[in-house]
C-alpha cells in the first residue's frame, strides 16, 4: 500500500505532484491546518503530514497522530513543532534549510540598505508630496564594519554578499571555524568585540535557550554608539523593549526587524519609531523560495517514506539513498544486536557501547548508533523506533560510546554490541555475508554462526554430553521445528551456548521442560523482526 500524505497548508501544485509522481498518495487540504479540531480528528490516517506555518503540530495533534511518520515544514523555522513530542512518539521532523537561504539573506542585505538611508519613511513623505531633501541623511555601507551573529547556512550568505559591498565582516558563532571564517573572508569574534565594534549587526541564529535575547539590555548597551541593527532570523533574539529604549536615547541609530517575539505582530514598542523598518516576516517571501521549499519537502517526505532515506532531520541523523540502499543489511544487524541484548538484559541499563570494525565504520555510525538503540528500547517498549530511542535512553540517563577500527580480522566488518548494568556486561556481534543477511558472530565472547529467524531459542550450559540431543528431542515431542541449530563453547567442557532458529514461537511449557532437565544454566525464547521471505 502506497504511503499517504496530507498538505495541511498551501504548498504549490509543482510540489504536490512531486508526491504523485512519487507514487505516494496525497491529500490537498490547505486550509484544514487552520482547524484545529478538524485536522485531529483525521490526523490518524496519515503517514506524512506536510506543512508551512499556519499548522501547528502541537502534542495534541501528534497525540492523535497514530500512524504518523514523518512532520515535514517547507521552511526552515519549525517553531510551530512540537519537537520533543515528535521525537517520543518516533515521527521524524524535517524541514528545508536551503531553499529560502538566498532569499533571506537578500531580504536582510535589503533591510540593511533600507535603514542606512531611511528608505521607507523618505519614500512615504514624497508620496505625501513632501520633498524633505535634507530630512534624510543616511551613511554609507562602504568600509562600514558589519557584525554578524551566526555565521551559519543564512549567515554565511550575508557575509559573503557584504564582503562584495566592501563591507569589513566580524563574526560571533561559536560552531565557526577558522578555516571557514577564512572562506568567508570574515574575522571571527566573541560577541563583546562584535557589540564594541560593528556600525550594523545582523542576527542569523535560531532561538534557543541560549541565544533568547542575545541584544538583551546589558548588551545593547555594550554597543558601539550610532549602531544600526537588523533582524530578519527569528523574534525573541532581541528585548524589544530595551531595542526602543536604545532607539529613543539614541544609542542605537536605526534598526530593521522583519521577525518580532510575538507574531502577526500588531502592537509592539517599535512600531512609529524613527528609523525603524519594519516588514512582516518576509524573509523567505519569494516566489522563487516559496517555490523551491515546497519541492524540496515533497521530495525529502517521499525519499523518506518510499527509501528510508533521511534528510535535514531535525530529530534523526540524515541518511540519503544511496546509504539507506548499502546500509539497509547494516541498520537491520544494529537492530538485531539491540534486540537481543535488550530481550536478554532485565536489569536497568547503564551503558551502551557500540564498536564497528571494517567497513561498517565507514558509515553513518549515528544512524546505526540509533538503530541499535532502538533495538534494545523495543524490549521493554515495542513502539520505539529509530527516532525516539535515543530520546528514551537519554531519559534513563544511560551513556553511549562508539568505537571504530580498521579491518581486525576475518570479517570485512563487524559490530559489537556491549550493554552495562550494576550486575553484569553482555555482549554480541554480528556481520552482514555477501548475500545481504545479517547474522550473529559471537555471544558472550564464544564464536558462532548462526542465521537469525523470526523465532530463536538462546540456552547456556556446561560443554556436555546431551545437550543436542535433548534439545532435538524437546522440540520434536512438542511439535516445534528446528531450522538452523548452533553452537558454540569457549573451551571443551567448559561454557557453551545453542542458538535454535525455529519456524514458530516456543509455547512457555517447552521452556519449562528444558529447565527441569537440570543440564541448562539458562534458557531464553528470542523473537526478531525478520522480514519473511
Amino acid at each position: 500500500m502506497a504511503p499517504r500524505v496530507l498538505v495541511s497548508d498551501k504548498l504549490s501544485e509543482t510540489a504536490v505532484q512531486v508526491f504523485r509522481d512519487r507514487g505516494v498518495d496525497v491529500d490537498y487540504m490547505p486550509d484544514i491546518g487552520k482547524d484545529k479540531e478538524k485536522l485531529r480528528d483525521i490526523i490518524g490516517q496519515y503517514d506524512g503530514l506536510a506543512i508551512r506555518s499556519a499548522t501547528k503540530a502541537t502534542e495534541k495533534l501528534i497525540a492523535a497522530a497514530d500512524t504518523l511518520k514523518v512532520i515535514g515544514r517547507a521552511g526552515i523555522g519549525v517553531d510551530n513543532v512540537d519537537i520533543p513530542a515528535a521525537s517520543k512518539k518516533g515521527i521524524i521532523v524535517m524541514n528545508t534549510p536551503f531553499g529560502n537561504s538566498i532569499t533571506t539573506a537578500e531580504h536582510a542585505i535589503a533591510m540593511m540598505f533600507a535603514v542606512a538611508r531611511q528608505i521607507p519613511e523618505a519614500s512615504a513623505s514624497t508620496h505625501d508630496g513632501k520633498w524633505e531633501k535634507n530630512r534624510f541623511m543616511g551613511v554609507e555601507l562602504f568600509n562600514k564594519t558589519l557584525g554578524v551573529i551566526g555565521a551559519g547556512n543564512i549567515g554565511g550568505i550575508v557575509c559573503d554578499r557584504a564582503v562584495a559591498l566592501q563591507m569589513k565582516v566580524v563574526a560571533f558563532d561559536p560552531f565557526l571555524s577558522e578555516e571557514r571564517a577564512k572562506q568567508l573572508g570574515v574575522t571571527k569574534v566573541e560577541l563583546d568585540e562584535l557589540l564594541a565594534r560593528a556600525d550594523f549587526i545582523t542576527l542569523h541564529t535560531p532561538l534557543t535557550d541560549k541565544t533568547r535575547n542575545i541584544l538583551s539590555a546589558e548588551n545593547l548597551a555594550k554597543t558601539k554608539k550610532g549602531v544600526r541593527i537588523i533582524n530578519c532570523a527569528r523574534g525573541g533574539l532581541i528585548d524589544e523593549d530595551a531595542l526602543a529604549e536604545a532607539l529613543k536615547s539614541g544609542q542605537i541609530a536605526g534598526a530593521a526587524l522583519d521577525v518580532f517575539a510575538t507574531e502577526p505582530a500588531t502592537a509592539s514598542p517599535l512600531f512609529h519609531l524613527p528609523n525603524v523598518v519594519v516588514t512582516p516576516h518576509l524573509g523567505a517571501s519569494t516566489s522563487e523560495a516559496q517555490e523551491n521549499v515546497a519541492i524540496q519537502v515533497a521530495e525529502q517526505m517521499s525519499d523518506y517514506l518510499l527509501t528510508g532515506a533521511v534528510q535535514n532531520a531535525l530529530n534523526m541523523p540524515s541518511v540519503t539513498a544511496e546509504e539507506a540502499a548499502i546500509m539497509g543489511p547494516w541498520l537491520k544487524l544494529a537492530e538485531h544486536l539491540g534486540a537481543f541484548v535488550g530481550q536478554m538484559t532485565d536489569e536497568p541499563i547503564k551503558a551502551i557501547n557500540v564498536l564497528y570494525d571494517g567497513v561498517v565504520s565507514e558509515m553513518n555510525l549515528a544512524a546505526l548508533n540509533c538503530a541499535a538503540i532502538a533495538g534494545i528500547m523495543k524490549a521493554t517498549n515495542p513502539d520505539v523506533n529509530m527516532v525516539s530511542a535515543p530520546i528514551i535512553a537519554k531519559e534513563r540517563g544511560i551513556k553511549v560510546a562508539t568505537t571504530n577500527q580498521a579491518k581486525s580480522g576475518v570479517f570485512d566488518g563487524y559490530i559489537k554490541l556491549t550493554v552495562v548494568t550494576d550486575q553484569r556486561e553482555r555482549s554480541i556481534a554480528g556481520t552482514v555475508f555477501s548475500d545481504g543477511k545479517p547474522r550473529f558472530i559471537q555471544i558472550k565472547g564464544i564464536n558462532i554462526d548462526a542465521e537469525i529467524g523470526s523465532h530463536m531459542l538462546y540456552t547456556t550450559n556446561e560443554d556436555v554430553p546431551g545437550i543436542i540431543g535433548t534439545l532435538g528431542q524437546t522440540m520434536g515431542e512438542n511439535g516445534v521445528n528446528i531450522a538452523n541449530f548452533t553452537l558454540g563453547r569457549s573451551a571443551r567442557g567448559d561454557n557453551a551456548i545453542a542458538l535454535l532458529y525455529v519456524d514458530d514461537p516456543i509455547p512457555q511449557p517447552v521452556i519449562d521442560k528444558l529447565m527441569a532437565t537440570g543440564m541448562f544454566q539458562q534458557v531464553k525464547p528470542l523473537a526478531f523482526d525478520v522480514p519473511t521471505s
